[in-house]
């Protein structure tokens, strides 16, 4: 089948994809111990569809039992200009890279069903296509498949992609030589760990989901804990810090995909346009974008501990009229970013 693999490849590439490598379908028992014992602890909080058909997230032949090889690919969104930037700029938002223009899901999903289509035409094979939505443990078959390796952060690391690869994967019938299996190229540097604004990680390759910024910004539904909101800072929507400070991004040569480059409203907007959106105003600004997937509310919220954490005096006033919003969530993240800019002052 090494005809095959070439073939794949090259179809891959052509589509964009900078990475691709094959696998077994199947995972090395580490990682479905590693699984349960994250679910166990209850590192993974609200995101109970991480818990929902945990063996079938830990064994793709669980998942569909005739699948024989998994091809995962990845696809470079790394920035062309420092992903921090925004951080230093109070009264602006700083929005994770990947979420800086259309929704990735989509621009993935694409892409592997064309290269499915071809797989499944040329050589009479299934196919099955997943990105992150469904079931499958992507990061560990990516490293199975030779694409990278999960750092300390526990996300990919690529020794020529960084940490900017979003993943994506193709369960097929086929059977596929594997690529070798990724070594773990971290050696003692502890950048990512030590750079996490609210120490997300108990420890090298564990993460506490519950403390993670991308998580509170993102998952979590409710009130936002008081602890964490001053660590929080402008980030409105997710976090870079633990993979921007990592070193093998200095390889990283500028993602290809026009989709994903950061569009000019996005970079770093600013709070007292985002905090004046209302439902409609944000379904019209967000309607390509991953953001949209957490509504208008939770974002606004989001961006209310922003203007808390800005000692912005001027942003008072965008903030005050949410005091009397009807979703108590809402209120009360206003009147925490009001007493937050009063004690500034």
């Amino acid at each position: 089948m090494a005809l095959a693999k070439e073939e794949i490849t090259a179809r891959a590439r052509a589509l964009g994809f900078e990475a691709i490598g094959f696998a077994p379908a199947a995972l090395a028992p580490h990682h479905r111990a590693a699984l349960l014992s994250f679910l166990a602890s209850g590192s993974h909080g609200e995101m109970g569809w991480l818990a929902h058909h945990a063996d079938r997230r830990a064994d793709p032949r669980a998942l569909w039992p005739e699948a024989r090889s998994i091809i995962a690919v990845g696809l470079s969104y790394a920035p062309t200009e420092d992903p921090l930037e925004a951080l230093g700029r109070r009264d602006r938002g700083s929005i994770s890279v990947y979420a800086r223009n259309r929704d990735y899901h989509d621009i993935l999903k694409g892409k592997l069903k064309n290269l499915a289509g071809f797989i499944a035409a040329r050589f009479a094979a299934g196919v099955k296509v997943f990105v992150d939505t469904a079931p499958v443990m992507e990061k560990p078959l990516a490293q199975q498949a030779g694409l990278g390796w999960q750092g300390k952060h526990t996300n990919l690391v690529s020794r020529r992609y960084g940490s900017w690869l979003l993943l994506g994967e193709i369960l097929t019938t086929l059977p596929l030589a594997p690529d070798a299996p990724h070594r773990n190229h971290c050696g003692t540097c502890c950048r990512c760990l030590d750079a996490c604004p609210t120490a997300a990680f108990p420890g090298p390759y564990r993460l506490d989901a519950r403390r993670c910024i991308s998580y509170l910004t993102i998952e979590h539904p409710g009130p936002i804990p008081e602890e964490f909101r001053p660590l929080i800072g402008n980030r409105i929507y997710g976090c870079d810090d633990c993979l921007a400070v990592c070193p093998w991004n200095r390889f990283a040569a500028a993602g290809r995909e026009a989709k994903l480059a950061a569009r000019a409203d996005l970079s770093a907007p600013p709070l007292a346009t985002l905090v004046a959106l209302d439902e409609a105003g944000f379904r019209a600004r967000f309607s390509a974008s991953p953001i949209k997937r957490i509504g208008h509310n939770r974002f606004v919220r989001n961006v209310l501990i922003a203007i808390g954490n800005s000692r912005d005096p001027d942003l008072a006033k965008a903030a005050r009229p949410l005091l009397a919003d009807p979703d108590p969530v809402l209120a009360e993240a206003a009147a925490w970013a009001l007493a937050q800019l009063r004690a500034a002052a």
